[in-house]
């Protein structure tokens, strides 16, 4: 029998939100598959310390997710140095919290604009040369709030549940144009977003409590099926969107 491995030489994957947490995890994997990877982070091109331990094969971008010119302006500047996206990670996100009577506007907009609207820009404007040539991979972190309504983050929760929807939009669009078009949905892991919820013990007992694997995620718990769904090993496999919870969803 032939060796399953993950190949991902000689190709370029680009994915938001990687100077930190799940976004760098992200990074590192696909690195580790022989991908190029360009990471975006607002301010991720002054990082010394990662582009050390990244290496070469890493470029960082800065762009302000939350700002549509910017991010048009991003893919303008790929198009116009040749670079060609093989891969798209939409892994940026932010969290807001608070009541629902006192969620403001300002908050909920930030949130859809990094969450949902950037996400979708870059799938629309990538996936377009992926459909045109015949080939490509596009993974959305979504989340189990993508199942779930959640407490206290109306704005994250409405947002993770459209990028459930819009990843089988897409795949039902794409599926036949050799895009796989694909998500997974972190349970509680340890990042900055989920800092004031591990840091309230009473909060973090109630959670820990309902996670059958009985502790908070790592990173790179979620990068592994995120490399996985950007090979080909996951070439039949179209809208999906892969619980990655430590089993919160079964219990």
């Amino acid at each position: 029998m032939t060796a399953l491995s993950i190949d991902l030489s000689g190709q370029t994957a680009l994915v938001t939100g990687a100077s930190r947490g799940i976004g760098r995890a992200i990074a590192e994997a696909l690195l580790a598959c022989g991908a190029k990877v360009i990471g975006v982070g607002t301010q991720i091109e002054g990082d010394e310390d990662l582009a050390r331990d990244l290496g070469e094969a890493f470029r960082p971008l800065n762009c302000d997710l939350s700002d549509r010119a910017q991010v048009a302006g991003m893919i303008d500047g790929l198009a116009s140095d040749g670079t060609q996206i093989d891969i798209l990670v939409n892994n940026a996100g932010i969290i807001r919290r608070a009541a629902a009577a006192e969620h403001s506007m300002a908050d909920w907009d930030a949130v859809l604009d990094v969450n949902l609207d950037a996400a979708f820009l870059l799938a629309r404007d990538l996936g377009r040369g992926m459909v045109a040539r015949g080939r490509g991979k596009i993974v959305f972190v979504a989340s189990v709030l993508s199942f779930q309504g959640g407490i206290l983050v109306p704005g994250y929760a409405a947002s993770k549940g459209a990028i459930a929807q819009l990843t089988r939009a897409l795949a039902n669009e794409w599926a036949a144009h050799g895009v796989n078009v694909n998500a997974v949905a972190p349970g509680y892991v340890a990042t900055d977003n989920t800092a004031a919820l591990q840091s309230d013990q009473d909060r973090t007992a109630a959670l820990m409590a309902r996670v059958p694997a009985g502790r908070w995620g790592r990173p790179q718990e979620i990068a592994g099926p995120v490399a996985f769904l950007a090979s080909d090993l996951a070439a039949f496999m179209h809208g999906a969107v892969v619980p990655v919870d430590g089993g919160w969803l079964a219990r």
